[in-house]
């Protein structure tokens, strides 16, 4: 691609690498939404368990949450999917 010979690129190739790198990233958005709603609902059901560790996990996963979803916009679309 970088030397433009745009005839000789293995289209099929590219785009299942594309497709790999997009499922990776659902995955480790999902994984990141995981972690942070279980850290939300013992918050909320556990509040006599409540230390500074699950307060950091829960404001640290935000961040990435948020930060995941600034580069990769497109995630955006598939946070009220149920698959």
């Amino acid at each position: 691609m970088r030397a433009h010979r745009f005839d000789a690129l293995d289209i099929e190739h590219i785009a299942e690498e594309i497709e790999d790198v997009g499922k990776s990233e659902q995955r480790e958005h999902a994984n990141r939404m995981a972690v942070l709603l279980a850290h939300l609902l013992k918050w909320q059901r556990q509040p006599e368990a409540r230390g500074s560790s699950w307060e950091a996990t829960i404001r640290h996963q935000r961040e990435r949450v948020a930060r995941r979803l600034e580069r990769t916009p497109s995630l955006k679309s598939r946070l009220n999917d149920p698959d």
